[in-house]
């Protein structure tokens, strides 16, 4: 097995986030966190992009070495790792979801902890047929419709 062979066979679940703050207000104090996980190697950044979205719509794609902000400074360290994973296309239909008036940050990041779990899959013939994500502000509604129904004494 070649080394790149290797890589990706031990490469863990990637997915993608894109997070969206008002206006300007994207001043990198959330790359603290963001470098803590990678740190304790939860996960790995391959690609991370900022979008601004003028109040006409108007898409701004810009890099973390477009800013002077030094809470950034997390996020440049990422920089040299950074896969450039994707496309103008990818990036255009991502800043479809962000709103007018606002900035966002889209990451792309290997779950390094599901890394060894996945190739133990893979090497018994295994293989991944279905995945998802709940949205926390879905959990948060069905935790809140659960806890008003034993209020009211409501049962399933």
């Amino acid at each position: 097995m070649s080394d790149q062979e290797q890589s990706v066979d031990e490469l863990g679940p990637v997915d993608y986030i894109v997070v969206e703050f008002p206006g300007s207000q994207f001043d990198g104090s959330i790359a603290t966190v963001l470098a803590d996980l990678v740190d304790r190697g939860i996960i790995r950044v391959l690609d991370v992009i900022l979008i601004a979205k003028g109040d006409d719509g108007e898409i701004d794609v810009l890099e973390v070495s477009d800013f002077d902000d030094s809470a950034l400074d997390e996020l440049r360290r990422f920089e040299t790792e950074i896969a450039l994973l994707l496309s103008e296309d990818d990036v255009v239909n991502l800043a479809g979801a962000v709103d007018p008036g606002t900035t966002a940050a889209v990451l792309v990041y290997e779950n390094t902890w599901a890394a060894p779990f996945g190739a133990a899959v893979r090497h018994r013939g295994g293989q991944l047929v279905a995945s998802g994500r709940i949205p926390i502000q879905a959990l948060l509604a069905a935790i809140e419709e659960d806890e008003d129904a034993d209020v009211n004494g409501e049962t399933e």
